[in-house]
């Protein structure tokens, strides 16, 4: 065999004891440093740091879980299969988690509690080091349990447990960024068009605009249409809204899904929008929104911030530092042609 054809050895694996040879210092020192525990000098600490640069050295997971007593998992149970809120929130959480350095494990509870549990003691069993609940709906839900061994938040439906950690949507003030829009475009006879009256969501935006209706010394068109969250609903009370009050310039419609019926069935009826009518929604939905004739002015709820203040809530709590509590982001408004 020739020296071309002989088989090259494979590089050794840089291990921690390479590194603490390297900074002069003990195995117990580096180790130490390089996991951020213990009480040395941040002289030694950036002499470590820097040696384990110089020699590419990178930590196997299974060597910072034995010294951390962390796996750097995370569990994310959620309720909505459709992915319209999940999603979002996923995603936004998935930053705060990258910059932690943690992965996380999806699960899908199909509104489901008998699968939830399934999923709660799979997740315990792998020992992750915290769960984010992401619920699809505002209401608020049963904890996940009583005396769980890892911290949990709950994303957009909040917990009603009293010492929970929570992170929501402001759905008042989402009514009340609407409403305080059209006035201020000059609508003056403002009507509501929503989903059902049994949704939380549906009942505090409406509460929301009835503030800032309030505040512009403005009253309500008629009584708010309470129906579903489909466009097929937002076409029907469309009509209806006109038989009943044909002088309306305004409507506030609890979400873009809704909205997009509404200005549908306007449009239909001959009304030129937004110069006669305007119409403005909630969520932000860009399938839905942009896709609107005219595209909807609407109310963003801030989904992928609610994931990334989850996520940041979380690993604060897995670090000692659980701030319980209902966590509200601000919704904000994004004007387009409606």
């Amino acid at each position: 065999m020739t020296e071309e054809t002989a088989p090259r050895a494979a590089a050794r694996r840089v291990g921690i004891a390479d590194v603490a040879a390297r900074a002069g210092v003990s195995l117990g020192t580096a180790s130490k440093a390089l996991n951020g525990r213990g009480r040395l000098r941040e002289e030694t600490r950036a002499r470590v740091r820097a040696a384990a640069e110089e020699l590419g050295f990178a930590p196997s997971n299974v060597a910072r879980s034995l010294l951390t007593g962390r796996t750097f998992t995370v569990g994310v149970i959620t309720t909505d299969s459709y992915g319209r809120f999940g999603i979002p929130v996923m995603r936004g959480a998935e930053d705060s988690l990258a910059a932690g350095e943690m992965i996380a494990f999806l699960c899908d509870s199909r509104d489901d509690p008998i699968r939830e549990q399934h999923h709660l003691r799979k997740l315990l069993e792998r020992r992750v080091d915290g769960i984010i609940v992401a619920g699809r709906r505002t209401d608020v839900r049963r904890p996940l349990g009583d005396d769980l061994p890892v911290p949990v938040v709950y994303a957009f439906a909040p917990s009603g447990g009293a010492h929970d950690c929570s992170v929501v949507s402001d759905e008042r003030g989402a009514g009340r960024l609407a409403v305080r829009h059209l006035a201020k475009t000059g609508r003056r006879r403002i009507a509501h068009i929503t989903g059902p009256h049994s949704h939380a969501s549906a009942r505090e935006r409406a509460t929301g605009m009835s503030e800032a209706l309030a505040a512009h010394g403005l009253e309500l068109v008629g009584e708010p249409f309470f129906g579903n969250w489909t466009e097929a609903w937002g076409r029907f009370a469309a009509a209806q809204m006109l038989r009943a009050h044909p002088d309306v310039d305004g409507v506030f419609c609890g979400n873009d899904v809704v909205a997009r019926g509404v200005t549908d069935g306007l449009r239909e009826a001959g009304i030129s929008l937004p110069m006669q009518i305007g119409v403005v929604g909630v969520d932000n939905w860009g399938l839905v929104a942009e896709a609107a004739r005219p595209p909807l002015t609407t109310v963003d709820l801030g989904l992928e911030e609610i994931g990334r203040r989850s996520a940041e809530l979380l690993l604060d709590a897995i670090n000692g530092r659980p701030a319980p509590g209902v966590h509200v982001v601000p919704a904000h408004l994004v004007v387009r042609e409606s």
